[in-house]
């Protein structure tokens, strides 16, 4: 699947800004994780921006029945002929309701990826420029410690990933947040600079 038709069927299944500006971000980090393990860059890319597309109509990942995230979006792309490697890989950033374990680097990249970029927009988001241009991977360590804030993300897991990915904390933070940098007019983080 190249990179327009996936862009087309996640406009088709989510509306929700934040929705998209998420998937854009781990397509990002994605695209920037591929060389450092021989990847693709546009395979691992549409795996970034796929891997969520089906939230926004199918978010109940407590359905067992195969109707809720991610195992309706599994489906439906199953449904449109794509390759099993592009399914897997989604299906493996959320092992424990699929069974699927992220096995490859690009599988343990979008698990390690994934909730990162949402702790990285919330540290943006709380600056008052609201740009990411002025993040610094200490900004991000210093909310890391601070287990208040974005709450939710599960710090602990996102360490696993990384070190399953053979790269420090630090290196992974950075990795991520210089991809996001890169893109921030896409993603909508350029912010407003005083």
């Amino acid at each position: 699947m190249d990179r327009t038709t996936a862009w087309a069927l996640v406009q088709e299944y989510t509306t929700k800004d934040h929705l998209l500006r998420h998937m854009l971000a781990c397509e990002s980090a994605m695209r920037a994780y591929a060389p450092k393990f021989n990847g693709d860059v546009d395979l691992w890319g549409v795996v970034g921006l796929l891997h969520d597309f089906d939230y926004d109509r199918y978010p109940d990942m407590n359905d067992k029945n195969g109707n809720g995230h991610p195992l309706k979006g599994a489906t439906i792309l199953r449904e449109r002929g794509v390759d099993e490697t592009i399914v897997r890989a989604v299906l493996s950033h959320a092992p424990e309701l699929t069974g699927v374990h992220p096995n490859s680097d690009m599988e343990k990249a979008l698990f390690a990826v994934d909730e990162l970029t949402g702790f990285i927009v919330a540290v943006t988001l709380v600056r008052p420029t609201k740009s990411i241009l002025e993040v610094e991977l200490k900004s991000v360590k210093k909310k890391w410690k601070d287990k208040t804030f974005a709450a939710p993300v599960r710090r602990e897991e996102i360490e696993h990933a990384a070190a399953a990915l053979g790269v420090t904390l630090d290196e992974h933070i950075q990795t991520v947040l210089s991809a996001m940098q890169a893109d921030a007019e896409a993603l909508g983080l350029k912010g407003n600079p005083t």
